[in-house]
């Protein structure tokens, strides 16, 4: 049952590690049980008080140190080499003893020593030990009996069966373990793929962001920045000229111009990561947007919550957050709308689907290739098995929807 431990340990927590750990806190059961079996073969041999006492006892008390010296290492350690010269010794020294014990009693021993060689051998060399030992065994009874015909008999059919049992027991039971090995590696190699998924979804998630952001500033705050600059050469030519009127209109569009992106600015910023989910409902987190629009741009909003809420995955809910969001934008800048409307949708059965309408201009789809953001939003849909659609018509308003899987 013993296997070659692989370099590389596998880490501390891991499932193979508990395995391993399980094996060793057992070993104290297998060192007491060999420690009764020896105990019980000499106290039964000094209650015999046969033939041969003397040397009987001094083999099961070299068999009893060997597995101090060797064994223990063999079995705890996996050192294959104190492993090997265990079993040396031990059957070795079994056999004599079994030479020398006319009685039987040492087969007391062997309740042990099968076990300990499949638990201290590779596989293949366990085998071949036990059908060595079970084969030497057979030529001491040979040796000690009556070298009959049916006693030739008798011992091939016991030496048979005893074989046969031996092999098949512990090549089951090698299996068993072999298997509870490759289970316990397969977790922790699929944990670490998990683990290798979910920092690249991180990482992705993060990019992703980071691109979006950069978008948000070069389409809002960086074109907000250059009117600036133009209205401040403006404002200095007219200046220069003496025309305090032209000053005050410049200085004034200028305010309204650093008034806006700082709105923008601080939408930007509420749209960085989804913490409005980490200790808010999704419905708590879309009426605190829809406010926050409303009070930035001066338009009226409403949030309509519909069916009975449920909780879905944060990927889903993200999903949800996100459009909203980019739909409230949307509406900002370029609706020219006054009200608008977020609905979340809760089917009995069927997907949540959140909606975004207004009253603003609208506009036509299929004109020219969609915005950035309508694009990460069909994107952000799809990665969760969603499905993202944009309705609108020149004057009457535009519609958003995306729904998401329970």
């Amino acid at each position: 049952m013993s296997t070659e431990l692989p370099s590389d340990c596998p880490p501390a927590g891991s499932s193979a590690d508990d395995l391993n750990e399980m094996w060793r806190g057992q070993l104290r059961w297998w060192h007491g049980l060999f420690a009764v079996l020896v105990v019980t073969t000499v106290v039964v041999m000094v209650a015999e008080d046969t033939q041969h006492l003397g040397w009987r006892l001094g083999c099961v008390v070299a068999i009893g140190a060997a597995y101090a010296v060797w064994g223990r290492r063999g079995m705890g350690e996996r050192d294959l080499r104190a492993g090997i010269t265990y079993m040396v010794l031990a059957w070795g020294l079994m056999v004599v003893l079994m030479a020398l014990d006319g009685t039987g009693t040492a087969w007391i021993l062997t309740f042990g020593l099968f076990p300990q060689t499949w638990a201290i051998l590779p596989r293949n060399k366990a085998a071949g030990t036990v059908a060595v030992a079970v084969v030497g065994i057979a030529v001491v009874r040979v040796w000690q009996g009556p070298r009959t015909a049916d006693e030739f008999i008798g011992i091939a059919i016991s030496t048979v069966i005893m074989l046969v049992l031996s092999l098949t027991l512990g090549l089951f039971i090698d299996r068993i373990i072999r298997e509870a090995d490759s289970r316990a590696r397969t977790i922790d190699e699929l944990q670490r793929t998990q683990d290798e998924l979910a920092a690249a979804e991180r990482a992705q998630g993060v990019a992703g962001e980071r691109e979006r952001i950069s978008r948000e500033i070069h389409d809002t705050l960086a074109q907000g920045f250059t009117s600036v600059v133009t209205l401040a050469r403006a404002t200095e030519l007219a200046l220069d000229r003496g025309d305090l009127a032209a000053v005050r209109e410049r200085l004034r569009m200028i305010e309204q111009t650093a008034v806006d992106n700082l709105s923008e600015a601080r939408l930007i910023v509420a749209e960085m990561t989804p913490g409005h989910l980490q200790s808010r409902t999704l419905s708590e987190a879309l009426q605190r947007l829809v406010d926050a629009v409303s009070a930035e741009s001066g338009m009226s909003g409403t949030l309509r919550v519909e069916g009975e809420p449920v909780v879905l995955s944060a990927n889903s809910e993200v999903v949800l957050l996100r459009t909203a969001q980019e739909g409230l934008a949307n509406v900002r800048r370029h609706s020219g709308a006054t009200t608008f409307e977020v609905s979340l949708s809760y089917g009995a059965d069927g997907p949540v689907a959140l909606v975004v309408t207004d009253n603003g201009v609208g506009f036509d789809p299929g004109a020219e290739a969609r915005g950035y953001g309508l694009d990460g939003a069909t994107a952000r849909a799809t990665e969760v098995g969603g499905r993202f659609d944009v309705n609108s018509t020149p004057g009457s308003g535009s519609r958003l929807r995306v729904e998401v899987p329970r």
